[in-house]
Parts: structure tokens; sequence; C-alpha cells
């Protein structure tokens, strides 16, 4: 345990209160948000110090939800996603309410089961400006947006773009009941008595 400035001591861990969970540094933890009914803040905890009165603060770094930032949310914005901000804040260790995780968006993408804990970020946020990094990313579909995880998407055999029910003309179940798909722009040219591939959807 390490001594910093104004007799404030470095904590290797903190012992979330009512839980039995241990937060450390590089651990991401929920935080009681400043008004009622309002979701939890996410934060990113960097350092865990406690002072001569044994007051636990933590010094995080934040995590924007779509809503909160200059842009607002849009439609490819999926319920999980958050952006890692440039925001750094020192606060109460009083107020984390619980751990969560923040995976990379391929990671996300390839869970097996998401959980309420489970969030994922692709994007960096500057508070000060609304600006967003990257700005260029991957997009898909006729509608040429970037991948929204929490909707269906199924991939053409052809061109190997991903397109989303709506935008070829078919509902959601129509679209998991399909054996093979092949866009608008490819179906002159599929052979005849194509065999059936497996099918290949982002759910």
């Amino acid at each position: 345990m390490g001594r910093t400035k104004h007799g404030r001591r470095d904590v290797r861990r903190y012992n979330i209160r009512c839980t039995n969970k241990i937060v450390q540094a590089g651990d991401c933890v929920l935080m009681r948000p400043s008004e009622k009914n309002s979701a939890s803040y996410v934060a990113r905890v960097l350092k865990i110090e406690t002072d001569n009165n044994n007051n636990v603060s933590v010094r995080v770094r934040w995590y924007y939800r779509p809503e909160e930032s200059v842009g607002g949310r849009l439609q490819y914005h999926g319920a999980k996603e958050l952006f890692l901000s440039d925001h750094f804040d020192i606060q109460s260790a009083d107020t984390i309410e619980g751990k969560c995780r923040v995976h990379t968006f391929e990671n996300y993408t390839n869970l097996d089961h998401v959980s309420s804990e489970d969030y994922y970020s692709r994007f960096q946020y500057r508070a000060a400006t609304g600006a967003i990094f990257p700005n260029v990313v991957a997009v898909y579909c006729k509608c040429e947006m970037p991948y929204n995880p929490d909707d269906l998407m199924t991939q053409c055999e052809e061109c190997d773009d991903w397109f989303h029910p709506g935008c070829i003309n078919k509902t959601i179940e129509q679209v998991k009941q399909l054996d093979h798909f092949v866009c608008s722009e490819h179906t002159s040219h599929e052979p005849p008595n194509t065999k059936a591939k497996p099918k290949r959807q982002k759910k």
C-alpha cells in the first residue's frame, strides 16, 4: 500500500457495501446516479484511495451512454452500447452499486449469452467537444448503417454483405427461416439448383 499526498493511501481493493464483490483498479463498475429512476452510471476504476478517516474514494474514467452524448442515441446504437470518454473524476466508493463488464465490440458480438452486466464499447467520446472516434466505421445493408448487434441481419452468399429484414422486404420470422440468401444485386447471377448453405445471420 503506497502513500499519496495529503495523507491519502493507495488501496488495492474495495469491498462493495452489502455485497461480497471486490473491486480493483481496472474493473468496470455501476455507480449510483444523481437522479432517481435513472440508469446507473458506468465507469472504469483507475485507482482506489483511502484517507486518515478511512473514507475510500475511486478515480474513474466515465463511460457515456449514447443518449448522454451531444449527438444523442442513433438507430445503430445498441441497447448495451457505451462510449469510453475522456472524462475523469473522483467519487466516493460508497456510490459503487455493483460490477459490470465492458467488452470490445467484437467480443460482445461473439458472446453466447448477454447478461445484465455485459456492455460493449466501440467508440471513444470527447466530452468537451462531443466528438466521437473513430468517425469512420464499416456500414452494411442497403441503408448503409453501422451494425447494431440488437438487430437480426442475414448475409448474402454472393457479396457477403449483411441485410436487415425490412430492407429486403422480409419479416424477421421469414429471415429466420431462410436456408440461403442472395441479395437483389446478385439474384440474376445465382446458378440454378444452388445447394443451400448453412444460415449465416447476425443476431
